[in-house]
């Protein structure tokens, strides 16, 4: 059995170290943790390869009753490589 990450909860989670079927729990915690502290601007960061982590996230955000919106980022906000 793996050990436990310890994620920072400050409003960025960068998804690219964890292993699919562990994606959709560590969302829905991490928007929990996050809306416990009051962050309720977060940024899911996913990258761009064949799209199925983009798809996994969306889908998670589209079902989440207290997400209001999310949006993929723009140009100007993205970083190489994301």
């Amino acid at each position: 059995m793996d050990e436990p990450i310890e994620v920072p909860i400050d409003g960025v989670l960068d998804l690219h170290t964890f292993k699919p079927s562990e994606i959709k729990d560590l969302i829905l915690d991490y928007l929990a943790a996050c809306q416990e502290r009051g962050i309720l601007q977060i940024r899911l960061i996913h990258g761009k390869g064949i799209g199925n982590l983009r798809r996994t996230v969306h889908s998670v955000l589209a079902q989440h009753p207290q997400v209001l919106a999310f949006a993929t980022c723009n140009s100007g906000f993205a970083q190489k490589g994301e």
